[in-house]
């Protein structure tokens, strides 16, 4: 199986190719930036390091967040168009999820909290207890606010993430890499239809209705 992995949740955004089964091929490419910019040629480069066809690619998998909605948009899209185009099996994976499995593979151990900026002074949150074998989770993302994870923080845990020491100084800074969301998909086999990929979003959607159109005359 060949999948093509795009991780764009973060400034840091990257895409990775990999191969399992057979000799494995593991190629990524990482930029911190604007998010979504130089997509394309951010996948051409993984191509080319993996020495991979576009054709050859079995799986995509995306990274759905919690993060930026507009870098995970831009990878949905991207993907979207790939499928129509090929074909090809469609994976979401969580991007709190990414986080852990990269923690671990550099060599973060114990318990610890992904926390991930949800604006409007508030954090996703998902607790994690990560080994050297693997991972476990302990408690689903939820939202919580500053003070709630400032709490946490004192009481024990490692708080890691994206810009984890932007509020906490004792936080370690661990981004979602699209090599860990490639490996993670390598376990899993829901695929499902592109359209139905959606960014984790965990509040309740609020619609305001609009007034009423005011007659001029």
């Amino acid at each position: 199986m060949t999948i093509l992995a795009l991780e764009f949740s973060s400034s840091q955004r990257s895409v990775a190719v990999l191969r399992t089964g057979g000799a494995p091929i593991t190629a990524e490419v990482v930029e911190t930036g604007e998010r979504g910019a130089n997509a394309f040629g951010m996948i051409e480069q993984a191509l080319a390091k993996a020495k991979i066809e576009r054709e050859q690619i079995g799986v995509l998998a995306v990274g759905l967040g919690p993060g930026s909605y507009t870098g995970i948009r831009a990878a949905i899209s991207l993907a979207q168009g790939w499928q129509l185009a090929r074909g090809v099996e469609m994976l979401g994976v969580s991007s709190a999820e990414a986080i852990a499995a990269q923690a671990r593979a550099e060599k973060i151990l114990g318990r610890v909290d992904v926390v991930v900026d949800a604006q409007r002074n508030e954090f996703y949150l998902a607790t994690y207890e990560i080994v050297p074998s693997g991972w476990g989770e302990i408690t689903p993302l939820r939202i919580l606010s500053l003070a709630e994870v400032q709490s946490r923080a004192t009481e024990s845990g490692i708080i890691i993430g994206p810009e984890a020491t932007k509020w906490f100084p004792n936080g370690r800074i661990i981004f979602p890499r699209a090599t860990a969301l490639a490996e993670l998909a390598a376990h899993r086999s829901d695929f499902t239809p592109g359209e139905k990929l959606q960014p984790i979003y965990l509040r309740q959607t609020n619609f305001v209705k609009a007034s009423p159109v005011r007659d001029a005359n």
